[in-house]
């Protein structure tokens, strides 16, 4: 794994109370305090005041906020505050969803339907990638961080190595990009696929700008050029490549063969349940559209709605949490929320602990721009520290929410 400092570049030096702010919150990570808020006015440069932060006390950072508007514009600014480390966005790629539903009185049944947005896929896929990779990594996310992702493990355990010389039988290499969710073409090359020429193979991954192109000799690999898709113009030459799957449900044969067993007798039992209760057009719809999922997982490792299955993909046991976002990141990350009064009422919270916010009342007369809060047992209304701009949070005691799916980003609720 790369482990590259943080490195803050800004024509700007902390001042007023900034230096103040970033030393007692340095202070309370490296002690160990599991929540600390930073509440201050609009304009006081609470960001670039994370920044420093973060640089700090070079840890791996997940900023988490409320809609993808802010995510976006964090993004950017981050972006030109470390422009040497890995910054990535992530957030939900649903341009439309429609879920699934079913009208047992008319016969009714309506599919799923969905508008992904191939670029947000590209700077999903790009994050996760970055994650298991390198450890200087700041993921600027919205709430959809919170939903099922796959199996960081199977992720890292599909990545293709590949050395300049080595020896490497194609076809085995070709399985391995199909089993990563790969598809071949005999057209131009998209993201996503891959393309055979002769002795030569090009892969477009989905999250990079670039395409790759391998050159063999037998079975020898002779040369790896980055080359531009469109015009084929090659860009570097490289000594090693890694391959990121193509998607982030992925996962081995004896897996998937061990989920279908799982989902057959999940099936069966659910079927005579309705059966038994009399609901055949049910039971009948459950069915067909079950075997049909089956049917593909088992013939091309993929089918629609592949996160409806991925409690038996995981191998999870029945009420486990899912994997998300956070299980990507090193045990020792910190995650930063902001406008938390806003963004953590769209986290789950535990039963009986509901969510408060705490709102920065007008400043008074004299008063600093910038207050600092630790939160004691007291004054504790969940895992997540809750705050009017900023708040930090340990990344040893990060909560996972239950949710398995990602169908709406948490944006209907927020109103953007």
């Amino acid at each position: 794994m790369i482990n590259k400092p943080f490195e803050l570049e800004s024509s700007y030096k902390p001042a007023g109370d900034q230096p103040q702010a970033i030393q007692s919150l340095v202070r309370g990570l490296r002690r160990g305090t599991p929540q600390q808020v930073l509440m201050g006015v609009t304009g006081s440069g609470k960001t670039f005041t994370m920044a420093n932060v973060i640089e700090q006390v070079q840890r791996p950072t997940l900023i988490l906020s409320h809609n993808k508007t802010l995510a976006a514009q964090l993004y950017a600014e981050f972006r030109e505050f470390f422009p040497r480390n890995a910054v990535h966005y992530f957030i939900s790629y649903y341009d439309y969803y429609q879920p699934e539903a079913y009208i047992p009185q008319k016969d009714l049944y309506i599919e799923k339907d969905s508008s992904i947005n191939e670029e947000i896929e590209r700077l999903r896929l790009a994050a996760t990638s970055a994650l298991i990779t390198r450890r200087d990594c700041i993921i600027v996310a919205s709430v959809s961080c919170i939903f099922g992702l796959g199996s960081p493990e199977m992720y890292s355990k599909m990545v293709i190595p590949i050395h300049l010389g080595e020896l490497l039988i194609r076809e085995e290499f070709l399985l391995k990009l199909i089993n990563i969710q790969y598809f071949r073409t005999e057209s131009n090359i998209e993201r996503g696929k891959f393309r055979i020429r002769g002795d030569t193979i090009e892969v477009w991954p989905p999250y990079e700008d670039f395409a790759l192109r391998l050159e063999f000799w037998g079975n020898e690999v002779e040369k790896l050029t980055i080359i531009q898709p469109e015009t084929g113009e090659a860009l570097s030459r490289e000594q090693n490549l890694m391959i990121y799957p193509a998607k982030h449900f992925v996962t081995d044969d004896q897996r998937i063969f061990e989920a279908i067993r799982v989902i057959r007798k999940e099936l069966e039992e659910q079927l005579a349940k309705f059966k038994k209760e009399g609901k055949i057009l049910e039971a009948q719809r459950l069915e067909s559209r079950t075997k049909y999922d089956l049917e593909m997982l088992s013939i091309a490792g993929h089918c629609p709605g592949i996160e409806n299955y991925s409690r038996p993909l995981s191998g999870k046991p029945a009420g486990a949490t899912p994997d998300t976002l956070h299980d990507f990141f090193p045990k020792d990350y910190f995650v930063i929320v902001d406008e938390s009064h806003v963004t953590i009422p769209q986290v789950p919270q535990p039963k009986n602990k509901p969510c408060r916010s705490r709102l920065s009342s007008a400043l008074r007369a004299g008063q600093s721009p910038f207050e600092i809060r630790r939160m004691g047992k007291e004054d504790q209304p969940s895992r997540l520290c809750i705050g009017y701009a900023w708040g930090l949070r340990i990344g040893e005691d990060r909560r996972r929410s239950r949710r398995t799916s990602d169908p709406s980003d948490g944006a209907s609720r927020s109103g953007h």
